[in-house]
Order: C-alpha cells, then sequence, then structure tokens
C-alpha cells in the first residue's frame, strides 16, 4: 500500500509576553477556527516568502495583526502545534493541515492595534491547568508545549 504524505501549510505564531509574564492572546472571531476561544499573532507563509527568513515573515504577520509595536523576539522556534483548518471557515474546498511553528517575544512598547482578523486581545496570566479554557487545536498543543519545556 503506498502511503500518501500528508501537505501543511505552515503558520508562524508569537508567544508575547510582558514584564508581568503575562502573554498577548487575541480574541477569535465567532465565525472562525477559534471563536470563544483566544488565538496568537501570526500567520501562514505567503508563496512568494520561500527564501525570507522566518523571523522576517512573522515580524510581517505580527505587525499586520497587532500593529507597529516595539518587541525583543527569538530567533529560534520554541514549541510546535498541529491545526486543522476547516474548509467551512477558510472557504476553500478541502480541509487543510496547518503546522504552527511558535516564537518567543519580549513587548518592549507601543500601542497593540489588532486587525480585523480577531476581535479582542488581552493579556492572560496562564498556568498549565488552565490552558484548554482560552486555547484549542494547535494553539493548546503548542502553548502546553512552551510551558512545559
Amino acid at each position: 500500500m503506498v502511503k500518501k504524505h500528508g501537505l501543511y501549510q505552515i503558520s508562524l505564531k508569537l508567544i508575547l509576553k510582558n514584564r508581568k509574564g503575562q502573554i498577548l492572546a487575541l480574541g477569535g472571531l465567532d465565525n472562525g477556527s477559534y471563536a470563544g476561544l483566544y488565538d496568537f499573532p501570526g500567520g501562514r507563509i505567503n508563496d512568494k516568502e520561500f527564501r525570507k527568513p522566518l523571523t522576517e515573515i512573522l515580524k510581517r504577520e505580527v505587525t499586520e495583526e497587532i500593529g507597529k509595536i516595539k518587541y525583543d523576539l527569538n530567533e529560534k522556534p520554541v514549541a510546535v502545534g498541529r491545526h486543522l483548518l476547516r474548509a467551512s471557515i477558510s472557504g476553500s474546498k478541502k480541509d487543510a493541515y496547518v503546522l504552527y511553528l511558535f516564537f518567543e517575544g519580549m513587548y518592549k512598547g507601543g500601542k497593540i492595534t489588532i486587525s480585523n482578523e480577531h476581535k479582542s486581545c488581552e493579556w492572560l496570566n496562564l498556568k498549565s491547568n488552565n490552558l484548554s479554557k482560552y486555547f484549542s487545536s494547535g494553539n493548546l498543543e503548542g502553548i502546553r508545549m512552551y510551558l512545559l519545556k
């Protein structure tokens, strides 16, 4: 039997911490994958960005989603997660597998202005025993890995 390899889209996510140790979470849209839950800033790699450094792509996504803030970025991924993006949510003809690569950042300042991809933002005090209250799917998998390192 021939095995068929899964095709994955890649999404870069930022775990942004403030001086208090809180993590920035973005409220999911009511009609999106994370309705009623939270997401992290970031997004998928565009087709023409194949040769760009991952951190440069992540910085583009962060600026698009939360504005031109100041932050220090750890250039090495700190966690991974997997997400199933349903066709009914994305408007595609079929479901898509998405691999999340999480990076850590330290917020330094600037006004957070969320895009229309999310409905709110909040600094959360996260503990390993309350994560499913805020996250699901790849975000839950990634933040668990990050906090349990």
